[in-house]
């Protein structure tokens, strides 16, 4: 590079160029956009015909890049990197065919200041550039400036216009709790407390019925039993709880503790340490309203199945009702328990109209307390998902992403090893040879375990995502980085901006704010729409929208150039100051963490509470498209922000 830079110099001056050319011209100014932040804007007015080159080149063919260096300063930190517009690219001859990416005309880079100080301040910065035209180069120059921040105003965003709206991909949640469900039946219909009962009962129907359609009759009402007491279960819960219960459930500290001991406990179960059963009261009371015969006698059989197959299906209804209840949906629970119920329900049903299908079905045996074994090491993992959610809400950075990641690597090892027979637990028989099924789901899991290694150093493993913690909870994560609520600490002096802002974590390195109110001021700014991203630590569909749809190279271009992405974590439980804290209008609940804030201001705003939530807001707070839930379509994604930026511009 050196070596290109120096022929490009001689070139010039060989030439016989006298003229000292100064085709880009520089301008320095700063905006103080809260007490503790403000906006250092470098202008640079290009002349006709030059360019100059962007922050990122490929350094080893191309150009020098553009860069800014500021000078050290304890009354300040830099927040995130300096921001640039969409660049122009193209291959240049003169770089051997190199694409380089630069600008021409007015460009405006801006970088966002966290301030250490109330008061005024000087801000000295250099930038190294190079200027190009069609015809020549010229060597890379260094510009050094001052500006002042002055001791500025205080700030009030625009509150967003107040409606009531139905989010884009609102429904897609529904259907993954019923397919849910339904997988949980099945995985239910393979445990040695259920799969036996299949040709036993059936055999009892199709040879106590006086005729075939008879048998198929009560083997129906058998299976809409089943349907009609599994779904009466889950709808007790989602009516009992309501709405807002269920929406809590995902960031309560106390609740996602229990829940990973529950689940703990259920791996264990699975695993023979122990058996989860009912009292035996409610089974011979089952028994007996079951000998009565006729409509009720076989309601009753199918409660009586519900009652004795509980040790096996226990962990999973418990499982799926808590992923549902936390989803936030109050017939979440009813919905799952109905695809529960007829995966469980179905093949009653069918193996009693055709009887014959019985002759087709495996022996019952090993392979059953298998299925439960293997069951034991998913419930373990997914234990680890609500141990993650408390410690991601209170900032312990104790089960950060690499540590998340090393445990699931560990469970699924031993799966697989388990799979392979290597592994042996009390109740398994012995086995010899390793199964063709074993030999199949070991290569499954190992294949998983390898393909999880790299993301112990940062890669995004688009396919587990939403259960590791985001890749900014990393190691790099320290107690120093934890948010800490209110703005106007002057005791706080840490490496990063005040939390009021908390821009540090930011998904793909993004530039974004966690308050509202700077955010906005922030908008206003450098005059770009915002996009308010309600999500939570806890948020399984927040971290699988990131992971699957901002990673997308369009939209990450779009967050990162033409928007001001606010996040704001409804579950944040850093607890605000005492002068911070009020009584929601619209729950009439004390409002005393981060999170509680957050979430009562989409409540009120935007009459919703389920996450994620995107809304795109103008400098004046009025919406430019209808908001958007989860919905992992790239291309609806992008319409939706192209959306927002055509309607910005109309009103601008």
């Amino acid at each position: 590079m050196k070596t290109l830079t120096t022929l490009l110099f001689l070139l010039v001056s060989l030439s016989g160029f006298s003229q000292i050319y100064n085709p880009v011209k520089w301008e320095l100014k700063a905006e103080r956009f809260a007490p503790d932040s403000a906006l250092i804007t470098v202008n640079a007015d290009i002349d006709k015909g030059w360019h100059i080159y962007s922050q990122v080149q490929n350094k080893s063919e191309g150009p020098v890049p553009t860069t800014f260096e500021f000078e050290h300063n304890s009354a300040y930190k830099l927040v995130g990197q300096t921001e640039e517009p969409t660049p122009i690219t193209k291959k240049e001859p003169a770089f051997n065919n190199a694409e380089v990416s630069f600008f021409e005309g007015k460009t405006t880079f801006n970088q966002k200041i966290a301030l250490q100080t109330s008061d005024s301040l000087q801000i000295t910065m250099k930038t190294t550039f190079m200027a190009c035209s069609d015809e020549m180069c010229l060597p890379p120059d260094t510009r050094e400036f001052t500006v002042t921040v002055d001791k500025g105003p205080e700030f009030v965003a625009a509150a967003p216009v107040a409606g009531s709206f139905e989010p884009e991909g609102g429904d897609l949640g529904i259907w993954a709790i019923f397919f849910a469900g339904f997988a949980g039946g099945l995985l239910a219909l393979l445990t040695p407390c259920v799969f036996p009962m299949l040709p036993l009962t059936v055999s009892f129907f199709t040879k106590q019925s006086k005729t075939r359609a008879k048998g198929i009759r009560n083997a129906l009402i058998y299976a809409v039993s089943i349907i009609v007491i599994y779904v009466t279960l889950g709808l007790t819960i989602s009516l009992s709880l309501g709405p807002d219960a269920l929406n809590s459930l995902a960031s309560n500290g106390i609740m996602n503790l229990a829940f990973f001991i529950i689940f703990v406990v259920f791996a264990l179960s699975f695993f023979g340490a122990f058996e989860i059963t009912l009292p035996s009261k409610w089974l011979n009371a089952s028994d007996k309203a079951a000998d009565k015969g006729g409509l009720i006698g076989i309601f009753f059989m199918a409660f009586t199945l519900s009652l004795v197959s509980f040790s096996c299906t226990g962990p999973i209804i418990g499982s799926l009702l808590v992923q549902a209840a936390v989803n936030g949906n109050v017939i979440g629970p009813a919905i799952g328990m109905l695809g529960f119920a007829i995966a469980l329900a179905l093949p009653f049903a069918l193996f009693a109209a055709f009887p014959g299908w019985l002759n087709s079905l495996p022996k019952s045996g090993g392979w059953l307390n298998s299925v439960k074994v293997i069951l034991g090491f998913i419930e373990l993992a997914f234990a680890l998902k609500f141990l993650s959610a408390v410690d991601l809400a209170y900032h312990w950075g104790i089960l950060t992403r690499e540590v998340f990641i090393a445990l699931w690597i560990v469970i699924f090892s031993l799966l697989g090893f388990y799979l392979l027979g290597k592994i042996r637990l009390p109740h398994d028989s012995e086995q010899k040879k390793t199964s063709i099924q074993g030999l199949v789901g070991s290569i499954l899991v190992f294949g998983l375990v390898v393909y999880m290694v790299p993301g112990m150093w940062g890669a995004p493993l688009k396919l587990i995502s939403g259960f590791p913690p985001p890749s900014f909870y990393n190691e790099g994560w320290s107690l120093q980085n934890a948010p800490t609520a209110g703005t106007n600490n002057s005791d706080q002096t840490t490496d990063v901006a005040k939390i009021a802002d908390n821009e540090f974590h930011c998904p793909f390195g993004l530039n974004c704010f966690h308050d509202y109110e700077k955010g906005m001021a922030y908008a206003q700014k450098v005059n770009k729409p915002v996009i308010l991203d309600f999500t939570g630590w806890s948020c399984v569909n927040c971290r699988k929208m990131e992971d699957n749809v901002w990673s997308d190279k369009n939209v990450l271009s779009l967050l990162r150039n033409d928007y001001v992405l606010i996040s704001l974590y409804v579950d944040d439980k850093t607890t605000l100051p005492e002068k911070e804290q009020y009584v929601s209008e619209i729950t009439n609940r004390k409002v005393k963490t981060i999170g509680n804030k957050w979430s009562d201001f989409q409540t009120t705003h935007f009459r919703a509470n389920a996450q994620p939530f995107y809304v795109l807001l103008d400098l004046n707070g009025k919406m430019l498209a209808k908001p958007k839930g989860y919905n992992t379509s790239i291309e609806g994604y992008i319409d939706f922000l192209n959306k927002g930026l055509k309607n910005f511009e109309k009103g601008s």
